[in-house]
């Protein structure tokens, strides 16, 4: 299974990666300006690692860590 998005925004990673550099936004910043990780939360292990690397595209389960970067 391919996880390529923010399912409660319907946005793609791939688009918020362009966004996420140009402004260098951390993930805190991601959450406020598009909502993505906000809600359910199920995309935030995803988009840390797609500001940290760049990958948009995750062929494996990534869990909430416990540290807290990015709770709302």
């Amino acid at each position: 299974m391919d996880i390529d998005r923010c399912v409660c925004q319907r946005t793609l990673f791939a688009q918020l990666l362009p966004r996420v550099r140009a402004g260098s936004w951390d993930l805190d910043r991601l959450m406020r300006e598009t909502g993505c990780g906000a809600q359910c939360g199920l995309c935030r292990p995803y988009l840390r690692e797609m500001i940290r690397i760049g990958t948009t595209v995750f062929h494996q389960v990534l869990v909430e860590t416990n540290d807290s970067e990015g709770t709302a």
